[in-house]
């Protein structure tokens, strides 16, 4: 079934306990960060939606209890001149996580078939194109061992319209905003019928997207690490090994150290 926006406009208000909830998810992906870490496992984390619909949000919460080595952020802004003179995913393949690493992206490839379509940056062809080219640059990867979790974060105009105003009234908030968000608010048509097709295009069987109803702030930011942590954990092994006998043997002879299992 293709995917609609229209669905996901509830904005229904998180019920419980935000607090609990949010730390209970937390240490989940801090679990499945260390099981990450020991079977050699990388995973691509992508971030797609509206300018103001809380992505920044929802990163600084996945990323909390989280081992800085072992996961890069990457905000995702307008090519550099170096950049534009390669194929669009060239910038993108020097970005991708190694073994034992998180990569996440705030924005993406999915720019071409987004903002590049909408604002003219490149021709019909090439963003037409673009549809088969990142199918096939997803299936690289998850064929190469790499899990891909692909998240859209919906609000509706009013909701962006209430954020952008809350920017521009906190005077550390007003660095985050723009003229491009004013650009891209006025072409909003243009961009839900880009998103659709990209949705149409690209929600594959083996990269599908998970759409975030973003109306509530706190509803959304538990909806998402909840997606995220469900896909990671069908994707990494969630078991530990033994300890290692030999230094089971140092730590015995070292301080007397009896085995124990962890709670």
């Amino acid at each position: 079934m293709t995917l609609s926006l229209s669905d996901f406009e509830a904005g229904a208000n998180f019920n419980g306990d935000y607090d609990a909830v949010l730390s209970a998810l937390q240490e989940r992906l801090e679990r499945i960060q260390t099981a990450h870490i020991v079977h050699d496992k990388r995973s691509v984390i992508l971030f797609e939606g509206w300018d103001a619909s809380g992505k920044g949000g929802i990163i600084k919460r996945l990323t909390t209890n989280l081992d800085p080595r072992y996961y890069q952020v990457w905000p995702i802004g307008a090519p550099n001149e170096e950049e534009k003179d390669h194929h669009f995913l060239w910038r993108f393949w020097s970005r991708l996580p190694a073994g034992r690493n998180i990569g996440i992206f705030d924005r993406s490839w999915y720019g071409r078939v987004l903002v590049e379509r909408v604002e003219g940056f490149c021709t019909e062809r090439e963003w037409k194109r673009g549809y088969d080219e990142i199918n096939e640059f997803e299936a690289q990867q998850i064929d190469s061992g790499t899990n891909i979790v692909k998240l859209f974060i919906h609000v509706t105009q009013e909701e962006q319209d209430k954020q952008l105003a809350e920017r521009l009234d906190d005077p550390w908030k007003r660095w985050k905003t723009g003229a491009e968000d004013y650009r891209n608010r006025a072409r909003r048509e243009d961009y839900l019928a880009a998103m659709h097709d990209m949705f149409k295009h690209t929600d594959t069987r083996w990269s599908p997207w998970t759409v975030i109803d973003g109306n509530d702030r706190k509803a959304g930011r538990i909806a998402a690490l909840t997606a995220i942590a469900d896909a990671l954990e069908k994707k990494v092994p969630m078991t530990m090994p033994e300890a290692d006998p030999e230094v089971v043997k140092l730590a015995q002879a070292a301080f007397g150290y009896s085995p124990k299992d962890a709670d």
